[in-house]
């Protein structure tokens, strides 16, 4: 065990552990600077893997894209690689938004939290990708709302979710409810996947993948 987690939590662990946006606010503050050199050393996958999704189903060139949760912007460059030159962010650090902006491809940054009402226009994306938003301490069921009010008749929403929080979170209500209004159908369902290729054998998630109507 090493010294810093014998006299303290885990970034990581103080994240998981945020019971209101504040605190969540206030961990991601202190993580910013070494958020991506400890995640690589865990090997947190999720913002690289989002974009096969985004690279699926839709194509490049055919409107903004929002990461939504984008946190340092990890998934930014590799986006713009795939030709998605169009990428607008928000995530609820001002600290991890700073190190997305230096990345220097998001044409639009915006500080707001998933769960509460986003600065953007109804229809305003052609889709909509969120990565490790969806999990414990984080983003309510009910962001899923916005997200949809946001993109575009046509447009696709694709998320990870812990897989716990599936049922016990609300999400499967969430989901149903959303089809059942007539406001998207379901896409594609992956199998349960290790969030972490290196730590943390236990987190698992699922992607998902909507179609507004």
């Amino acid at each position: 065990m090493s010294e810093r987690s014998a006299s303290a939590p885990r970034p990581l662990d103080q994240v998981y552990a945020a019971t209101t946006e504040t605190e969540l606010a206030d961990a991601y503050a202190a993580w910013a600077a070494g958020y991506d050199r400890e995640t690589a050393e865990l090997g947190y996958c999720l913002p690289f893997l989002i974009t096969s999704w985004l690279a699926r189903h839709v194509p490049a060139g055919e409107g903004p894209i929002l990461d939504a949760g984008c946190g340092t912007g990890l998934s930014g460059p590799f986006l713009k690689a795939l030709g998605y030159d169009r990428l607008e962010g928000l995530d609820l650090s001002d600290e991890m938004l700073a190190i997305a902006r230096s990345r220097q491809v998001y044409g639009t940054l915006k500080k707001a939290a998933l769960g509460e009402a986003l600065p953007w226009p109804d229809g305003h994306f052609r889709a909509v990708i969120a990565a490790g938003v969806f999990t414990a301490g984080h983003a309510p069921a009910s962001g899923l709302d916005e997200m949809a009010r946001i993109t575009k008749s046509g447009g696709h929403i694709m998320f990870t979710v812990r897989d716990r929080l599936i049922a016990e979170a609300g999400f499967q209500e969430r989901f149903d409810r959303l089809e059942q209004a007539g406001i998207w159908h379901p896409v594609e369902e992956s199998p349960p996947f290790r969030a972490f290729a290196v730590a943390e054998p236990d987190v698992f998630v699922k992607t998902f993948v909507f179609q507004c109507a």
